[in-house]
């Protein structure tokens, strides 16, 4: 159990108790820390911290599966084999639904962008018989944009 103040967040309390979880200190931490993070958080980051509070690292792993599979929070994968975990927003909304992710491929700043909108649209087929590119691609699940962030630009 945390033995820092506990945080007085009653609409994360709210959403847990909706998702049908028992209302602890640490899913209480964790979900605020998500939902105020700018994008998707490793593990280790949440628990870097949420370390000042008394939680563990196995803690806040539990607690980071257990949101998401509540449909709290959401996992990606960002081609770096390293999960990261993301709120999502009560009611929809940015945060954990359909949305791009940019790496910085110096500094490996993850952000979530969500003034973005992707679009893959297939090019006409070239030559007779050329395969569509509809027809290779099932559903687009995530979209990850790589380049250098403005400050390493």
């Amino acid at each position: 159990m945390g033995r820092g103040k506990p945080l007085q967040d009653d609409a994360a309390r709210d959403r847990i108790r909706g998702a049908g979880l028992r209302c602890t200190p640490a899913r209480v931490a964790v979900l605020h820390h998500l939902e105020t993070a700018a994008g998707p958080l490793t593990h280790a980051e949440v628990s870097d911290s949420l370390h000042h509070l008394g939680f563990d690292r196995a803690t806040i792993y539990r607690n980071l599966t257990e949101l998401t599979e509540a449909g709290l929070a959401s996992r990606v994968e960002l081609g770096d084999h390293v999960w990261r975990f993301e709120a999502k927003r009560a009611g929809g909304g940015h945060k954990g639904d359909d949305h791009p992710h940019f790496v910085c491929t110096t500094c490996g700043e993850v952000s979530c962008l969500e003034d973005v909108q992707v679009a893959i649209t297939p090019r006409a087929a070239a030559g007779k018989g050329a395969k569509r590119a509809r027809g290779r691609i099932g559903s687009v699940t995530e979209v990850l944009l790589k380049g250098r962030c403005e400050q390493c630009d």
